[in-house]
């Protein structure tokens, strides 16, 4: 529990608009008891998996997506050098791409006429979330990921010479409005609120399992991947209460790793073996 409560506190610091720099945790985050068995008991939605089309080797790995204002989709590739491809969302087709300077990136959303991506992986420092100027896929501005660190496989993972940190960042990221976002942070163990242009977090709410990855936002909910239980958990976005939950097949279906939603309808992409799916 002391590991716990040093995440809270640096919750805290954060929130009250302190940045600073701070270790890597290394463990996974607690879910409380009480998360688990609403996660356990949750009422199931039932859902078709629709598998729409397969982007390798184009986009060799896509880890998340957002749809665009003008209804086409961005998808970001994970392999590195992470590229940004825009897609036909009804053909697959890929329109063009953009070559950005996150390094395994995991998340993308829109707002403030830029992207913001996180960088789950870093050369140097700490796992960022990078602004990112959509035309040239330049690095406007960029704050060390609430919640960072290593948990998961890495736990038992030791760093060879030439290899990047073990210290893992944000994966799924979607614009709020008004200035802020949302943001899954796995080692965190919290869907974070962060004012956009300071990186400072606004508030945080439980994650509901330790491997969150894509989220997408639907009215007062949100949508969050587990994508280690192969689970999408509609969230309350008050307090991160989870009231419903979509259970996807293991065996038969793609992985879940990216999420958005467009009218009214999940979207997710599969970065092991490239599909682009929707959920009717």
């Amino acid at each position: 529990m002391e590991q716990f409560s040093r995440r809270d506190a640096m919750a805290g610091m954060t929130a009250a608009g302190v940045l600073f720099s701070a270790p890597a945790f290394a463990a996974n985050p607690v879910i409380p008891e009480a998360t688990i068995a609403a996660r356990k008991h949750a009422p199931v939605i039932p859902k078709k998996v629709n598998q729409l089309y397969n982007l390798k080797p184009t986009v060799d790995q896509p880890n998340d997506m957002q749809f665009a204002p003008n209804g086409e989709l961005w998808i970001l590739d994970q392999k590195d050098p992470n590229a940004v491809f825009t897609i036909d969302p009804k053909s697959g087709k890929v329109l063009s791409s953009v070559v950005t300077e996150s390094i395994h990136g995991s998340g993308i959303t829109y707002g403030n006429n830029a992207w913001f991506i996180t960088s789950t992986k870093v050369v140097t420092g700490n796992p960022s979330t990078l602004k990112v100027d959509p035309k040239t896929g330049k690095t406007l501005k960029k704050w060390e990921t609430p919640g960072f660190g290593i948990y998961g496989n890495y736990l038992t993972r030791e760093r060879k010479p030439g290899e990047l940190p073990l210290e893992s960042g944000g994966h799924g990221v979607k614009w709020a409005g008004k200035g802020q976002y949302w943001l899954a942070t796995p080692a965190g163990g919290k869907l974070y609120l962060i004012n956009a242009e300071a990186g400072t977090i606004a508030r945080t709410i439980q994650a509901p399992t330790i491997r969150t990855h894509g989220i997408a936002l639907d009215g007062d909910h949100i949508w969050c991947v587990g994508s280690d239980e192969a689970e999408i958990y509609k969230l309350q976005m008050s307090d991160g209460a989870i009231v419903a939950k979509i259970v996807l097949d293991k065996v038969n279906d793609p992985s879940v790793h990216g999420l958005d939603i467009k009218d009214g309808v999940l979207w997710y992409c599969d970065a092991a073996k490239g599909w682009v799916c929707n959920l009717t």
